[in-house]
């Protein structure tokens, strides 16, 4: 067996946890599970980590603000995000890793950032009036009740559905949302 530098094994801890993470969930992955996929010691994890839920809040990293989407006029945004969003794979590991371990109070703070940092704060500032918050946050549980109903409950009829006209008929409501009355 090679031996492992300490930032070696750190990345190879990351990635087993990132893996099991996303397969199973917070609450069926445990500390020896990702040990043992890293080929590793349990008390490494811990070392390095400091405990497995802040071991997984470093795995599971959710961001679209490195996505060009934001810069897509509010005008254009609904389709063109529903589209990004639903042919992101990483988006639905990341997000139903998040979900499954929501009922840790770190993990629902995670959440609740990312919801705010990553959605809602960079849409409402591209809006104009007085409910530019408003419509953002409703933008956001929009999107929210998709993913829900795709990759939580596995909705038959909308996971069976043409994704194209997914696209086109959730853009067109998250775009009213957005541009009511064609306003930004």
């Amino acid at each position: 067996m090679v031996r492992r530098t300490g930032a070696e094994t750190r990345e190879e801890i990351r990635s087993a946890a990132t893996r099991l993470f996303r397969e199973r969930g917070y609450a069926r992955t445990s500390v020896r599970d990702i040990a043992a996929l890293a080929e590793s010691n349990p008390a490494l994890v811990i070392r390095h980590f400091g405990s497995k839920e802040l071991l997984f809040l470093d795995a599971m990293q959710l961001t679209i603000d490195d996505e060009p989407l934001l810069d897509v006029p509010p005008a254009e945004f609904g389709e063109r995000f529903v589209a990004r969003l639903l042919a992101d794979d990483d988006v639905r590991g990341v997000y139903l890793a998040l979900v499954r371990g929501s009922h840790e109070p770190q993990i629902k703070e995670r959440l609740r950032t990312i919801h705010e940092h990553t959605f809602v704060g960079p849409l409402r500032a591209r809006l104009t009036g007085p409910d530019a918050d408003l419509r953002a946050r409703l933008a956001a549980a929009v999107v929210g009740g998709l993913l829900y109903a795709l990759w939580v409950v596995g909705d038959a009829q909308l996971v069976a559905a043409d994704p194209r006209e997914l696209v086109t008929r959730y853009g067109a409501l998250l775009q009213q949302l957005i541009t009511p009355d064609g306003r930004a």
